[in-house]
């Protein structure tokens, strides 16, 4: 079935045998806003319409985040968006975005490991949670190696939730964030990819 099938964070929890818990694990880690995005973020929330759609929080509220912060570590990531992410005929489909390891052979090669799975929703994070749950759970499977521990964000544009994915076991973040207080937020986005960062770096040193 498509990531889209999965309907509830229940269902996906059951369906593969996944232990749930909460527990907050994101620790901020400060990130220097530009004066220019502050500004131009202030400009899209007062005059645009920024949340009508899924596709207009992606494009108007989540992705600059996400591309702001993962400008800073480019080096050794692609942040793809909208890729075909393919495990088998469960679990297949086109997560928001995806934070992927630069390939070595360029990038535009979509190349594992695949590090946070992010997934945009109007206000249901039970069904958010339900797909990106189910897309963790097939990069973990993709990647082949359980020792890798796989992020995942679910947003509203808004509000901000973090969960990981540790072998069987599934963690939500307990305290959620929120754009309204964006230099937190993005302390938190930042921690999640600095954590990337550190897998992929212990990866290499083997």
């Amino acid at each position: 079935m498509p990531f889209s099938g999965f309907k509830s964070l229940g269902e996906t929890l059951k369906e593969f045998e996944i232990v749930y818990t909460e527990a907050n694990f994101i620790e901020g880690v400060p990130f220097a806003i530009s004066d220019y995005f502050r500004q131009d973020l202030r400009l899209m929330l007062d005059d645009a319409v920024v949340d009508n759609s899924e596709y207009a929080i992606c494009e108007n509220l989540v992705y600059p985040i996400l591309k702001e912060i993962w400008k800073q570590y480019r080096r050794n990531f692609i942040l793809w968006s909208h890729e075909f992410l393919n495990c088998d005929a469960q679990l297949s489909g086109f997560p928001e975005y995806i934070l992927a390891r630069r390939s070595p052979l360029g990038k535009i090669v979509f190349d594992k490991p695949y590090f946070v799975l992010v997934e945009a929703k109007q206000d249901n994070f039970d069904a958010a949670w339900s797909q990106c749950l189910a897309e963790m759970i097939a990069a973990q499977r993709l990647n082949d190696n359980e020792q890798l521990v796989i992020f995942g964000i679910t947003s509203n544009g808004d509000r901000w939730q973090f969960g990981k994915l540790d072998g069987t076991q599934f963690t939500l973040n307990r305290t959620f964030y929120t754009i309204q207080e964006l230099d937190t937020l993005f302390a938190a986005v930042n921690y999640v990819f600095q954590q990337c960062e550190q897998q992929l770096n212990a990866l290499i040193a083997v």
